[in-house]
């Protein structure tokens, strides 16, 4: 029964990418199965929930002050640049708000948004790092269910994007995204810097509201496709729209917990 069940999962995984992988990027790196990404997502949970803090149970956290600068500025400028490259080859190019099927021609515009969204991909991994940071620094803390499960998911979800429908609708998520990415990894940069710059972040609740906004703009963006014509795949609308009502769900948790319940109770023991 087991084999059986293995045997049917195997089928079932070569019939998805038969059927809908693009072929122009299924022998990009990690492109050709999202089994791989799976397994790396898995592996991360499994590193910084526990192997990670087992590993530095009984050692001094590590003080990676430039590594953590020399990383967010890095990340500041990536997302930059994909913010850029999908303003320039997406919407400055003709790219509709509304309804916007896939490119999957060669063209050198369309394989310029592929590559790009293989990049927005590649950089979902890379983000790891933003854990292992708090693992290394035993800020465990911060290694809550909503940044472990958000680092889990989105390598696998933009995976789905990326291999089977790179460009089109799932432009404005990238675009989003990135920018989003842009403004927090520029906090943290600031908030590595030192405690000089702490004058700087009273702003940080706002990145939780920020987060937010954007996720029910991704979540209205993509439920358009239920009530219009459009030429873009429906399952296209059930994923990301299931995946931007999880994390709406989960940062206006996060919110709640940490900004008005936190505050409320501060308040009560300052009378």
């Amino acid at each position: 029964m087991v084999f059986g069940l293995i045997r049917s999962a195997i089928h079932h995984h070569n019939q998805l990418m038969d059927t809908y992988g693009d072929p122009r990027v299924k022998d990009w790196l990690l492109m050709g199965s999202p089994l791989p990404t799976i397994f790396l997502s898995l592996a991360y949970v499994f590193i910084v929930k526990y192997l990670g803090p087992k590993l530095m149970e009984n050692r001094k956290p590590f003080q990676l002050r430039k590594a953590i600068i020399v990383y967010n500025a890095c990340m500041v400028a990536f997302s930059s640049w994909i913010v850029y490259e999908g303003v320039t080859w997406g919407w400055a190019a003709g790219v509709s708000f509304r309804c916007e099927p896939c490119d999957f021609s060669n063209s050198p515009r369309a394989l310029r948004v592929a590559s790009c969204a293989w990049w927005y991909f590649f950089s979902k991994l890379v983000e790891f790092i933003d854990t292992f940071f708090f693992v290394l620094r035993k800020k465990n803390n911060q290694i809550s269910t909503l940044h472990v499960t958000h680092h889990a998911i989105m390598p696998i979800g933009v995976w789905f994007g990326a291999s089977l429908y790179p460009g089109g609708q799932a432009v404005f998520f990238g675009i989003l995204n990135s920018f989003v990415h842009v403004i927090m990894y520029s906090y943290y940069l600031l908030a590595a810097l030192g405690p000089e710059f702490k004058k700087y972040l009273w702003w940080k609740k706002y990145l939780t509201i920020i987060q937010l906004v954007q996720f029910v703009l991704i979540f209205f963006h993509t439920m358009q496709l239920f009530f219009i014509d459009c030429a873009v795949p429906i399952l296209f609308g059930y994923l990301i729209s299931g995946y931007a009502a999880l994390f709406i769900a989960l940062f206006s948790r996060f919110y709640k917990e940490a900004y008005v319940v936190g505050e409320t109770k501060a308040q009560t023991m300052m009378r």
